[in-house]
């Protein structure tokens, strides 16, 4: 079940609120919020219901080991099996087929017979629960806060719906007081239906679009393509991968709100960033702050050697990528965007810092787009020839398509729709709306108030009817990271 599709939206979510809504009791709140996340869980694949409530029993126990072991040699052994085992469970379901389809390539150049092994089924979003498991026994272990008194919290915590599938990445230290303790505002849980909406927007007014063009110039073979229309796919994919991934972590959000809970931002205009360390500052910020803080800092992080810690930032991004997806380009993403980072901590750093904005945001726009080349090709080979195609090298275009094929009027507006609101210009609008409140005479305020909430209303249900008739008028949709 996805949040972009109609028995979501028209059923199971105003299902849930109402009985949320009507139910009183934080305790009964929490178990009817637990028992319509297993079942947005095993919406698809119901099969897989039995590993969640495995995970979560298998956590709720190292998590009582991890508190009541007196003797730290105990409490290291216990979360050291956590991690091991989760991790373990991940590279079964993740990784198993990838390391045997590399082992059979390694077989075959020295002639020996593969090794045949059932296909494994992936399970949907177990790249996040693996971590919101690690972060639960890894905080019970730093005494973060205390472990789950019952394994329906620790369940709650991991298959929450509204995150469990995509993110945001949560720490047990930061939700385990608000699944004890919240309450349902109205401020809030209307600031949550704005979120929804304009997550959704986002969704299936931008990213649905230009997902089109996209797909269709990566499907390209190499003759087909031209520079200007393998600039246009890239264009199109990096708009795709951010309104696609934030417009889902927007709905999540404001999800959230709507059932009492606060998550951790996860973007904060990252295609405005000036360097790539920057970028990484606001893209994706639960997980990179979850790489930071469980894995790069133990490591040592910049508290070492200038050696060791371009190794740890190169491992942090090796892992990085290879958490995104089993594939070679996935992996050779992550460690593209390690040895930026660790370019930057070299002179080249302090040079681009004294660069003048518009070519530190260029550069960093440009490292970033040829990135997604890396992660929207099937192969490396693909993407190679991707990047020579864009840069106008060694290629014959005999069956180029034109771009004027791909450029239509909708992925037009969309484009230019997505270029604007990848800046901060909504909360600048926002910002300027309020002190023009201020500076209006007292007598007019309220009025001006009524008006700016009028319109911003009236702006939400455009919005909802545009994407809800989109959404009718559409096909399966799936978010992007959904497969991660």
């Amino acid at each position: 079940m996805v949040f972009s599709s109609p028995v979501f939206l028209f059923l199971f979510l105003p299902l849930v609120l109402t009985l949320v809504l009507i139910v009183r009791s934080l305790k009964a709140r929490n178990v009817l919020l637990l028992i319509f996340s297993l079942i947005f869980y095993a919406w698809g694949e119901p099969i897989f219901i039995f590993l969640a409530l495995a995970s979560t029993l298998m956590n709720y126990f190292l998590g009582l080991w991890v508190e009541h072991s007196d003797e730290p040699a105990r409490r290291r052994s216990a979360v050291a099996l956590a991690i091991v085992l989760n991790i373990g469970i991940l590279a079964f379901f993740k990784y198993a087929d990838f390391a045997v389809g590399n082992f059979n390539a390694l077989l075959a150049a020295f002639r020996y017979r593969p090794v045949a092994l059932p296909h494994v089924l992936l399970p949907v979003g177990i790249s996040f629960f693996t971590f919101h498991a690690l972060s639960y026994v890894i905080d019970v272990y730093r005494r973060k806060w205390t472990a789950a008194k019952h394994p329906a919290d620790v369940a709650l915590y991991i298959f929450f719906f509204p995150q469990m599938i995509a993110g945001p990445i949560l720490r047990w230290n930061a939700i385990a007081p608000q699944i004890a303790k919240r309450v349902i505002a109205l401020p809030e849980f209307a600031e949550g239906i704005r979120r929804f909406i304009g997550g959704l927007a986002k969704k299936m007014i931008v990213a649905n679009v230009v997902a089109i063009p996209a797909r269709d110039i990566f499907a390209l073979h190499a003759r087909e393509l031209t520079p200007s229309v393998a600039w246009f796919g890239v264009l199109c994919y990096t708009l795709q991968i951010y309104f696609d991934f934030s417009g889902y972590s927007d709905m999540a959000v404001g999800l959230g709100k709507m059932f009492g809970f606060e998550f951790l931002e996860n973007f904060n205009y990252p295609y405005i960033s000036q360097s790539i360390r920057d970028f990484w500052r606001r893209w994706h910020i639960s997980l990179s702050t979850w790489f930071r803080d469980y894995l790069y800092i133990p490591l040592g992080g910049n508290r070492c050697s200038t050696m060791r810690n371009y190794v740890n930032l190169i491992t942090v991004f090796f892992l990085c990528g290879l958490w995104h997806g089993a594939s070679w380009p996935f992996v050779l993403w992550g460690l593209y965007h390690g040895l930026f980072l660790v370019l930057e901590k070299t002179q080249f750093g302090n040079l681009l810092e004294k660069m003048p904005r518009p070519l530190r945001h260029s550069y960093a726009l440009l490292v970033v787009m040829f990135g997604w080349v890396l992660f929207r090709s099937d192969t490396v080979s693909q993407a190679m020839s991707f990047f020579s195609i864009m840069l106008g090298l060694g290629h014959v275009f005999t069956s180029a398509q034109p771009l004027a094929r791909y450029v239509t009027n909708q992925v037009l507006w969309s484009i230019g729709i997505g270029i604007l609101l990848s800046t901060p210009l909504w909360p600048k609008i926002k910002d300027l709306y309020g002190k023009m409140v201020e500076v209006t005479p007292e007598p007019l305020q309220a009025p001006t108030i009524l008006i700016g909430l009028f319109l911003e209303a009236l702006l939400m249900v455009t919005l909802l009817v545009i994407s809800s008739a989109w959404l009718a008028g559409g096909t399966y949709n799936p978010f992007i990271y959904y497969r991660f």
